[in-house]
């Protein structure tokens, strides 16, 4: 068996999303949902509407009474932070695991994936053409999924992969981790997202997050968008470890977006006081304070 063919299995062995946050997935994946379907979706499974109350009623979010309703929960919380949770219900063990191959530490993905889903948000705003703000925090959360599977494969390899990039004989690590493996994380992603049966835009997104420009016209703004989050997480010091910041801006995104280097710091700004509100919300007091 090849290399490339036994992370191919591997990612076929990863366990399917539990059918409430596929549901969530698909469904916030598409600009046309409303809040009812949401609400539905949580109530029909027990551990996600106990964990979904129990987010709501956190000191974190401040809640004036006790939330006892789920309609009044996913309200009060957001879509956005109810597919996070829903995400850490059935993933976060997966998630949180540390990074061996990119010196990563545990929670170092999960943390990452949220930054830039709130960053890929917070950017869709400047589009020259209208997108859709949920479809890019799904695309953002979910965008370096296949670094889970491919940190093992790759353990031991960090050094190596800088020192060429450092030394101008690889372009980036996406280039470094293809010359080890044959593959890189987000064909690995890809490949999940295609086992989950996940909906376009969403493998694309994760496809082609750092070679946006070769994405089909249609979704290109969307993953312009998740790009942009990537980056923007990184420089706010939430990445994976080895390989932050090791990767290319393409500059075409200015196609796409109209933002100066201005608005980027404001929207860093707000980005970390969401990320921070959101990542104790979801991790746990205990968790975030780590």
């Amino acid at each position: 068996m090849t290399l490339q063919s036994e992370i191919l299995a591997k990612v076929r062995e990863i366990p399917p999303l539990s059918a409430s946050a596929s549901e969530l997935v698909t469904l916030m994946g598409r600009e046309d949902h409303d809040l009812r379907s949401i609400v539905r979706i949580v109530e029909c499974d027990a551990a996600l509407t106990a964990r979904v109350l129990r987010v709501a009623n956190s000191p974190v979010f401040g809640s004036r009474g006790p939330v006892s309703s789920i309609s009044r929960a996913v309200s009060y919380l957001g879509e956005k932070t109810i597919l996070g949770v829903a995400l850490d219900v059935c993933m976060g063990p997966f998630l949180r695991r540390p990074l061996d191959g990119y010196e990563g530490e545990s929670n170092a993905l999960w943390e990452h994936n949220l930054r830039t889903a709130i960053a890929s948000r917070e950017v869709s705003r400047f589009a020259r053409e209208p997108i859709s703000e949920d479809v890019a925090f799904t695309g953002g959360i979910l965008h370096d999924i296949g670094k889970a599977v491919l940190s093992e494969f790759l353990y031991g390899s960090a050094g190596d992969i800088i020192a060429k990039i450092d030394a101008g004989q690889t372009a980036d690590y996406v280039s470094g981790e293809r010359e080890l493996t044959g593959l890189d994380h987000s064909v690995v992603g890809y490949e999940m997202a295609r086992s989950w049966k996940l909906a376009s835009p969403l493998p694309e997104i994760i496809r082609f997050h750092h070679i946006p420009r070769e994405a089909a016209e249609g979704v290109r703004g969307m993953v312009y968008a998740v790009h942009l989050g990537d980056i923007i997480a990184m420089l706010g010091g939430t990445g994976t470890g080895s390989d932050d910041l090791k990767y290319r801006q393409d500059a075409a995104f200015s196609d796409y977006f109209q933002i100066s280097h201005t608005q980027i710091e404001r929207t860093m700004l707000a980005v970390e006081m969401e990320f921070q509100k959101t990542r104790s919300s979801i991790l746990g007091r205990e968790d975030a304070a780590q």
